[in-house]
């Protein structure tokens, strides 16, 4: 679980932001402590760019480094430079967990459901920052409450000052409240407490955080330590802040020509019979290390103005927290057109997916003369023929791949070296990390020659079987049959056994409990020569069964199913020119977009049951052969469970396709209605677990 959690991609970018924004707050201590005998404001200016840090991250900057090449004329050469910068900025990786999409064209079974892994540790560590989140901000309302309470029990004082002056009965110290329409709280009596240079001191004090904004600057970097709360480095920020900010208005109270004698004795005054001011927010007169400032303020130690080093090690420091993610962006996007000239995307890249089982892939690209590139995708463990890529394109380090025929996009980030594509596919409404790797002449798989079918009259047999358990961790299920063997990954025995005698799962009758729970990995080998017809594969999955002892038999029970029958307005599919041994395809090419080549009407009846809708189909139709066509429409939310998939909801555009029932009697010329009827069901009169294999 671990494991998995670290190669999400959030994980990678969320560590990657912290680290840069904590490298930033390393850098700012280290300029500050440069300043140290210079102004206050230069220092807090600082520590307030390290804090908004947060809130920006680098990959903006890099974007706009990518934005630039368009701009530039004459390719970049990759320096080492570029590898350290990565490392520098960089330093976790964004590792994809390759989670396997079902290939729909796979003839030897119908497409198998994809499911997301599902981590129980990401909902965990959510709850847990968002309590973190939601105690900052209830303190913060409360002291908000706190001070809006004195202010409507306050009254309007007769003193100059900048802004309006209220008096309150609240022994709040003095202090600046609100951002954009301040007013200045003092708490009654002070003038009794305070002789009038003391009362003109401290009146100064808040004025100048009025002048300076630090409010606002104190709610921005509010904000940081809500939405940062568990990273130590924000805390001590906001200390550095409250440091930095008084010191700033005592420096510029002293050079404004007030005693620093009765100036540090109004502030100890302050202290003796006001409490501090509940929200950091509200700028007031007593913050800070108080010894400290009682010290800075009597002994009278002048700081220094900026000097030409001091400015330009600023500027410096500016200019690189700036210039490195956006050289970074520009150099990672030019360098991998530098290392592939002439070729770019051109040649054989491979991918691994995992879903129970390796499904590996390849891809092959050229680029025509033209410009645009071309591609063929080859199902390297699956009897499906090459399949032609519809769009490839690449801007920069953007590469796009586009396979309409089973309804997938590809997106990914070219690497540094051009040696590998990181992304991710979306199948219908899956979403699946990927890693393409382009071969080399060491790497390259190759890639077999069609298997020739297995004679007609054939009658495979399971030489060898191994059966084990299914690891807890993984998603997805397939199966496979090729080249002598099959494959089954994360299958329940309901699952072979709907898949072996064509039925839908509510057809299955008296089944125990684990028969649909249970997910076994099964690997067995087959006599014979060739690749095995659809037919010859079930026969083969119900050979397989027999090592579960299963015994069934056949019995009718009326159930709630669907009958598909002709329409009035006649039937409206074109007889495929496919031989009577080529296998057939059923592919959804997006949700609600089912491609049918060379199918029977029984193979489209059984996508429509096991996997479009939610219960059996019964073919009514009366139609023998096989046909291509293609059925468009908008899908509902009662549809596609089996796959789990999310049905979004509908745009209600004018252009979007009909639902089922209609497309199906507009498109196709059929009907489906809901009825109860007797239908075939299989009953199990035994089954039992296997014996694991070592």
């Amino acid at each position: 679980m671990l494991t998995g959690l670290w190669n999400e991609a959030w994980t990678a970018t969320l560590a990657n932001h912290l680290w840069q924004s904590t490298t930033v707050t390393g850098m700012a201590w280290l300029l500050a402590l440069c300043l140290r005998h210079n102004h206050a404001r230069t220092r807090y200016w600082v520590w307030m760019i390290a804090s908004v840090k947060y809130l920006i991250p680098f990959s903006l900057l890099i974007t706009a480094g990518e934005s630039l090449r368009s701009t530039l004329t004459m390719p970049i050469q990759r320096p080492a430079f570029a590898a350290v910068l990565e490392q520098v900025t960089l330093p976790f990786p964004q590792t994809a967990s390759l989670n396997a999409l079902p290939y729909a064209g796979e003839a030897a079974a119908p497409p198998a459901a994809a499911s997301l892994p599902i981590h129980l540790l990401p909902s965990i560590l959510l709850g847990v920052w968002l309590c973190g989140f939601l105690l900052v901000v209830f303190s913060w309302v409360r002291g908000w409450l706190q001070i809006r309470a004195s202010i409507r029990s306050s009254s309007r004082a007769e003193l100059l000052a900048e802004v309006p002056v209220l008096s309150t009965p609240y022994l709040l110290e003095p202090g600046i409240f609100g951002i954009f329409r301040p007013v200045l709280l003092l708490p009654q009596g002070i003038e009794e407490r305070l002789n009038p240079a003391q009362l003109g001191s401290i009146i100064a004090h808040e004025m100048c955080h009025v002048r300076r904004r630090d409010n606002l600057t104190a709610a921005i970097h509010m904000i940081v330590e809500a939405i940062f709360w568990f990273h130590p480095a924000v805390w001590w920020i906001k200390t550095r802040l409250l440091e930095e900010r008084e010191q700033a208005c005592d420096e510029i109270v002293l050079r404004s020509g007030n005693e620093a004698e009765v100036y540090a004795e109004s502030i100890l005054q302050v202290c003796k019979f006001c409490i501090e001011s509940p929200l950091a927010c509200v700028a007031g007169v007593a913050g800070s290390d108080l010894k400290g400032r009682i010290v800075r303020i009597m002994t009278g130690k002048a700081s220094i103005n900026l000097g030409p080093g001091r400015k330009l090690l600023l500027a410096l420091a500016a200019t690189v927290a700036i210039a490195i993610p956006v050289v970074f962006g520009l150099v990672h996007i030019k360098q991998a057109d530098a290392l592939t000239p002439g070729r770019g995307l051109a040649g054989t890249w491979q991918c691994t997916l995992h879903s129970g089982m390796d499904l590996r892939g390849v891809i092959e690209i050229s680029k025509a003369t033209n410009g645009e590139y071309n591609g063929i995708f080859h199902a390297m463990d699956q009897s499906a023929p090459p399949i032609p890529i519809t769009k490839i394109t690449q801007d920069g380090a953007t590469v796009k791949i586009s396979f309409k025929e089973f309804g997938a996009d590809f997106e990914g980030k070219l690497s540094p070296d051009g040696m590998s594509i990181a992304g991710t596919l979306n199948q219908l409404s899956f979403v699946h990390p990927l890693i393409l790797n382009r071969a080399t002449p060491q790497t390259a798989w190759e890639i077999p020659k069609p298997e020739p079918p297995m004679a007609a009259g054939a009658d495979p047999g399971i030489v060898t079987a191994t059966i084990r358990p299914s690891p807890p961790e993984d998603s997805g299920k397939g199966l496979t049959v090729k080249m002598g063997r099959i494959r089954a990954a994360n299958t329940t025995l309901s699952d072979l056994i709907t898949y072996a005698y064509e039925i839908h799962p509510k057809q299955l009758m008296d089944a125990p409990a684990w028969v649909e729970t249970d997910r076994f990995d099964i690997t067995a080998t087959y006599s014979g020569e060739g690749q095995p017809s659809p037919h010859q594969i079930q026969s083969l999955v119900q050979k397989l069964l027999a090592r579960f002892n299963l015994r069934v038999h056949g019995d009718k029970k009326e159930l709630s199913v669907y009958s598909l029958s002709k329409s009035g307005s006649g039937v409206k599919i074109v007889q495929s020119a496919g031989g009577p041994n080529q296998p057939p395809a059923l592919y959804f090419q997006e949700l609600g977009k089912l491609k049918v080549n060379n199918g029977s009407m029984q193979d489209f009846v059984f996508v429509l049951g096991s996997i479009v809708l939610d219960r059996p189909v019964v073919d009514r139709t009366g139609i023998a052969g096989r046909y291509d066509f293609t059925l468009n429409w908008t899908p509902d939310n009662t549809q596609f469970r089996s796959w789990g998939a999310i049905i979004p909801h509908p745009t209600g555009s004018t252009n979007a396709p009909p639902p089922l029932v209609t497309a199906l009697q507009e498109q196709i010329g059929l009907k489906l209605e809901a009825i109860r009827a007797p239908i075939e069901t299989l009953v199990i009169d035994h089954v039992e677990k296997p014996v694991v294999s070592n």
